[in-house]
């Protein structure tokens, strides 16, 4: 059987040792389209996102968690005893960050993962991948990524939680938009993902795509630094934590729709693409908030 569950979660932890520093957050923030006004791209550069892009007053944005260390403990937690998948099967089903303090711009810690739960979703396997990062001053941050791995369910495990963020009957209490720019797949990919699918036409055409899809994990981050620069004053180090599921995809050029409600230490989010009539991109969207 591809997945053995009980091998999966009985393995012993994979270590390893991760670093950045100030350009690593540069790029990762360009990439989520830092350095332009949000309502006027074509202006020149907004004081407000020097925060983002200058060093002398850079601040970290938490989903840079994702790819700290080029993001390479998702990749590697598939390739933890017990699990042998087709990896085009695979498919980022959702992601959550919990912070335990501000990430600094610059760092060198300790990465611990673990296959945390395998669920059993009949026709699907879900594979709950965890990954735990710490300094030399504590704990900064555990992340965890559910892969959805298509045809490899029905071996008698646990469905699993459905984890649902219940949407308000009200109006969103703020609707924001961000324009992906047309190469924005291309630099996002410079901070560690280089599946062709988000570069190479043929290839997204081999996968079903017209067109090369921008990363989830993209739509994810620029989602929180809309929720940051509007309902949380600018202050990254206000956001606990931060999840969402991967709804549908979205392609450079686009533009996404950011629906927010806030209500007390939460701000409840969905995200949609605007050019496609409302297309969903991500939901079950929650950033908690001190």
């Amino acid at each position: 059987m591809p997945i053995d569950a009980a091998k999966a979660l009985a393995a012993e932890p994979r270590k390893g040792n991760i670093a950045w520093d100030h350009k690593d957050i540069q790029l990762y923030h360009l990439g989520l389209g830092a350095g332009t006004s949000p309502n006027n791209p074509g202006a020149a550069t907004d004081p407000d996102e020097l925060r983002y892009t200058l060093e002398s007053k850079l601040h970290v944005l938490p989903s840079f968690a994702t790819v700290a260390g080029a993001g390479m403990a998702m990749m590697g937690g598939l390739a933890a005893p017990g699990i042998e998948v087709n990896l085009a099967n695979v498919l980022h089903g959702s992601q959550s960050i919990e912070l335990h303090r501000p990430i600094p711009v610059k760092g060198e810690a300790a990465s611990t993962a673990t296959v945390a739960a395998v669920y059993d979703k009949g026709k699907a396997a879900v594979i709950v991948l965890r990954t735990e990062v710490a300094d030399a001053d504590g704990p900064l941050w555990t992340s965890d990524a559910s892969i959805f791995v298509r045809g490899e369910g029905g071996f008698g495990g646990d469905r699993g939680p459905s984890v649902k963020a219940e949407q308000p009957e009200r109006a969103p209490d703020r609707v924001e938009e961000r324009k992906i720019r047309e190469e924005q797949a291309l630099l996002y990919r410079l901070s560690g993902d280089w599946n062709p699918l988000h570069a190479d036409p043929e290839f997204a055409k081999l996968a079903g795509f017209d067109q090369p899809i921008l990363h989830g994990l993209c739509s994810y981050g620029m989602t929180l630094k809309a929720v940051v620069d509007t309902v949380l004053d600018g202050d990254v180090s206000r956001v606990r934590a931060y999840r969402t599921r991967f709804a549908g995809i979205v392609f450079p050029g686009e533009t996404l729709r950011i629906r927010m409600w806030q209500e007390p230490g939460r701000v409840l989010v969905t995200v949609s693409a605007a050019d496609r009539d409302d297309a969903p991109v991500l939901a079950d969207t929650v950033v908690e908030h001190g």
